[in-house]
């Protein structure tokens, strides 16, 4: 079994990490793939701004990039997340900054299951699935299972 591993290069406090990664776990599971090793990186709207520039030569700010290596069924990736982002979209949708955190990592680990949001169809598609795999946040898993 893979495993995820959180880096946070700002100031950022990341609260219920153990519960993000089992979640993340259940997650992947529930998309019918096998975990291969996640890294994720908190990080400054600059220091994902700097990313996007250099590795997608875009020249604006995100929430989340995705850096796929996936194979066959497994997934590996690096997701790096602003977390200056993440709490400015909470304020924008009035939800809480927990849970679009988890939305943006989610988001990520989609990308990686061949999800995509370049369409308007295709980003309703991504974010009933998003929200779906939200729900699965508070629930517990199966003490039988493998997640």
């Amino acid at each position: 079994m893979g495993n995820i591993q959180f880096s946070i290069q700002n100031n950022y406090n990341l609260n219920h990490q153990s519960e993000i990664e089992r979640w993340l776990m259940l997650c992947v599971a529930n998309l019918q793939k096998d975990l291969g090793e996640i890294s994720v990186a908190l990080m400054s709207d600059n220091d994902l701004l700097l990313l996007n520039q250099k590795h997608l030569d875009h020249d604006y700010y995100t929430d989340v990039i995705t850096f796929d290596y996936s194979f066959a069924s497994t997934i590996h990736c690096d997701i790096a997340v602003s977390t200056d982002r993440v709490e400015e979209n909470a304020k924008t949708h009035n939800a809480p900054i927990q849970e679009e955190l988890r939305r943006v990592l989610i988001h990520g680990i989609l990308h990686c299951c061949g999800f995509t949001d370049k369409t308007k169809l295709k980003e309703t598609e991504m974010r009933l699935k998003e929200n779906e795999l939200l729900m699965l946040f508070h629930v517990e898993p199966n003490p039988t299972s493998d997640v």
